[in-house]
């Protein structure tokens, strides 16, 4: 019978260990090293354009109410962790106004294509579209307005809304006439007309407590949907069996999705940095600037 001395034994394990951590970090490495090297059509995150239009990009306050289903990958312990620190990046809020100053809105929240290209209400006011509607004395605005605020006259509330990352421009809430709001708001600059309503405001903000935990627990980056069927990108997220969970992006713009993978798996890590350094629009950094805004 032989007999294996203690200091043996536990040399051989330190000796496993040691080797198994070595093989481990160079899976990683080599992750990093994949990731980094693959050309895909990675592209910036678009900036914010001027608009008229609520749900123009990027549409974050989509995120308040995201459902649970929204999100997809292999485990369902990792899509939740991902959903719940996406729910907590926008604030909301509602605010009672007694006497809101209509001249004060700027934007409407839904939009026609054509509408949507335009960065004022007076520039919308003054287009091909609006030129049937003719304001000329206060009983011509009066009846414009009403037609676009049924409840004028009668004093009914309205609904507003703002968010923090559009430049804290205040979005009518209502879902129709939007030319006759937008020529009537117009006319009211113009001649310094004074036309108030209560009015409920709806306030979305972006959460720096959100951010920062979304920035210590993730890394969130855009792939272009081309990613999902090449080869060298799948093999990198499948066959290393690392968790991630999978969004479509918080814009109009289908050929993006996002890629949220936990920063505390060390294969998701290195998958996440090889990514950004190949090119990939850095989520989290996007939504940092934008709270800066």
């Amino acid at each position: 019978m032989s007999f294996t001395p203690p200091h043996n034994t536990f040399k051989s394990r330190l000796s496993a260990l040691a080797r198994k951590f070595g093989l481990a970090e160079r899976g990683r490495h080599q992750i990093f090293q994949r990731a980094s090297q693959l050309r895909l059509p990675f592209a910036p995150i678009p900036g914010i354009k001027p608009s008229i239009c609520w749900n123009s990009d990027p549409q974050l306050h989509r995120l308040v109410e995201l459902p649970r289903g929204a999100l997809s990958g292999p485990v369902q312990e990792d899509k939740s962790d991902a959903h719940a620190l996406l729910i907590n990046l926008i604030k909301k809020e509602e605010v009672q106004l007694p006497k809101f100053d209509l001249r004060t809105i700027d934007g409407l929240s839904n939009c026609t294509d054509t509408q949507a290209a335009f960065a004022s209400l007076e520039a919308l006011a003054s287009s091909e579209g609006c030129r049937k509607i003719r304001i000329i004395s206060y009983k011509d605005l009066v009846r414009t307005l009403s037609l676009a605020v049924p409840g004028y006259l009668t004093g009914d509330c309205i609904t507003l809304r703002q968010a923090s990352w559009m430049g804290g421009r205040i979005y009518w809430a209502g879902e129709q006439n939007n030319d006759a709001l937008a020529c009537a708001i117009a006319y009211m600059r113009l001649r310094e007309l004074e036309i108030t309503l209560p009015a409920t405001l709806h306030r979305y903000q972006l959460c720096s407590q959100g951010l920062l935990a979304l920035q210590q627990n993730y890394y969130v980056v855009a792939i272009p949907k081309p990613a999902w069927t090449a080869p060298e990108f799948m093999e990198l997220l499948l066959d290393t069996g690392l968790p991630y969970a999978r969004l479509s992006l918080i814009t109009s713009d289908a050929s993006s999705e996002i890629l949220m993978l936990p920063k505390h798996s060390a294969d998701s890590s290195a998958l996440g940095e090889g990514l950004i350094t190949a090119g990939a629009a850095d989520v989290v950094a996007y939504l940092l600037n934008l709270n800066m805004r």
